[in-house]
């Protein structure tokens, strides 16, 4: 199939849309390819959960405009949505529209991306030849399609990191896969029967992990015998449970009171610092045996049920005929990465950036979105809005709009990740906090002062 003239968007998420949606506005022909049954897929999958911050910092304004052309009855700015609602009365409508409908294809799984002809080793005339992505439909048939640019917002809910502590499996991890979940699952509701009356171990320590625990302590109260167990790497929970009030999204910072309350009073058992080494059948009355080492010695926990809230990896298989600049520690793009290192960077401390630092050695190929942020967990909704903003001028020759800097964030000190701080740092809730403090100063600054001049936006 030859389309020579559009330009493909892999995923058909918050940001592949708002990717299409600029195209569109600037009278391009994008085509986006989204291997789910259903427009944003994956959000579906924790539609239960609440996002951390308001409607007005979760929409793409020119989706907004697209949508307003059509009459559409934006929710209140002021109303933290679900993921369900997100979808539901966001991200289906835009991609309901007339225009954009046209452009969506469902059940259509990117699996390999190149140059027409021309594999990753040749370099003559390497930008003279279109693109080519196999695409693989749900019944399993393949079919191929060129096209003048790529724009990977993929994202990464679909591969999760292993809960073994070196970064890859576990002993023992894959083969008991059947008691093992990654991610956010709705445990008070679809899926309350697997964890209902019995022994839950939660690996993580990030705002995904808190809001699992939590979850599982409201099931506790209708299932006595719920047991909650918190698992993880870091030796400073205090620092794991954020900035509280001094959080800008206020929403997150309650999360972390609360996991933390939850924690002191006794109702959740937590084993810090623990390394998790292995998995094993359990000999007694559980299903599992994790074994870990805490502090130079052995220690095991016994429980039915694993959840997995250790973050996600990009998935980089299907573009490795592409020639791409990606960074190998963080797998994000690679200027990208001195930007949001998660050992220097909290949400707010990620400078705004565009298509120049999003370029790869393979013109007109960009990952944006969260894949962009490789295995770095600090990413904003709003500035994947802003990337694809910035793509769509580029791609379309507006190279003044594609330079141009359209969103400044809040310093907030804290994220949805663990910063790498030295063991022995038991008051800092970010490295710049930990840096501040070593000069003699109170701190990072995180009390929210500079708000009123910043544009808040929202993890996702």
């Amino acid at each position: 199939m030859k389309d020579k003239n559009h330009i493909a968007i892999i995923g058909a998420g918050p940001v592949g849309l708002a990717a299409a949606a600029h195209l569109l506005e600037r009278e391009e022909q994008p085509i986006v390819f989204e291997a789910g049954p259903e427009p944003a897929f994956a959000i579906k999958q924790w539609e239960h959960v609440k996002l951390f911050s308001s409607w007005e910092f979760n929409i793409d304004r020119t989706a907004k405009r697209l949508l307003d052309n059509h009459g559409w009855n934006q929710p209140s700015q002021f109303d933290l949505p679900t993921g369900k609602e997100f979808r539901e009365k966001y991200l289906l409508p835009l991609s309901s529209l007339s225009e954009m409908q046209s452009k969506v294809r469902l059940n259509s799984m990117v699996t390999a991306v190149s140059r027409k002809h021309w594999d990753k080793v040749k370099d003559a005339n390497r930008g003279d030849y279109p693109y080519i992505l196999t695409i693989q439909q749900s019944d399993g048939e393949e079919y191929q399609v060129e096209t003048k640019a790529v724009i990977d917002t993929s994202g990464t809910w679909f591969n999760p990191n292993p809960v073994g502590s070196s970064g890859i499996p576990a002993p023992g991890e894959k083969k008991n896969e059947q008691f093992i979940t990654y991610g956010i699952p709705d445990v008070r509701d679809t899926y309350q029967s697997d964890y209902a009356g019995k022994s839950v171990a939660v690996v993580g320590s990030g705002h995904s992990a808190m809001q699992i625990v939590l979850d599982l302590l409201k099931l506790q109260d209708e299932a006595s015998y719920t047991r909650v167990h918190w698992i993880m790497r870091s030796t400073n929970p205090a620092k794991v449970f954020g900035g509280g009030e001094n959080d800008q999204l206020k929403a997150r910072g309650e999360l972390g009171e609360r996991a933390k309350k939850a924690v002191e009073k006794g109702v959740v058992t937590l084993h810090t610092p623990f390394l998790l080494q292995r998995i094993e059948r359990s000999k007694g009355a559980h299903n599992l045996e994790i074994i870990g080492n805490v502090q130079g010695k052995s220690k095991s926990v016994e429980v039915d049920r694993i959840i997995g809230t250790t973050g996600f990896r990009p998935d980089l298989n299907f573009i490795r005929e592409v020639r791409t600049a990606i960074d190998p520690a963080i797998e994000s793009v690679a200027d990208l990465a001195p930007l949001i290192d998660p050992n220097f960077h909290s949400c707010g401390s990620v400078p705004p950036h565009g298509v120049n630092e999003l370029k790869h050695p393979d013109e007109n190929f960009f990952i944006a979105g969260i894949k962009s942020y490789g295995r770095a967990p600090n990413f904003l909704l709003a500035t994947g809005y802003e990337q694809v903003r910035s793509i769509a001028a580029y791609l379309t020759g507006d190279y003044e709009a594609a330079d141009k800097i359209e969103l400044h964030l809040p310093e907030t000190g804290v994220c949805s990740t663990d910063f790498i701080l030295d063991a022995d740092t038991e008051d800092a809730c970010c490295v710049k906090d930990v840096k501040s403090k070593a000069e003699g100063e109170t701190g990072c600054g995180c009390s929210g002062q500079e708000e009123s001049e910043t544009l808040n936006a929202a993890c996702c």
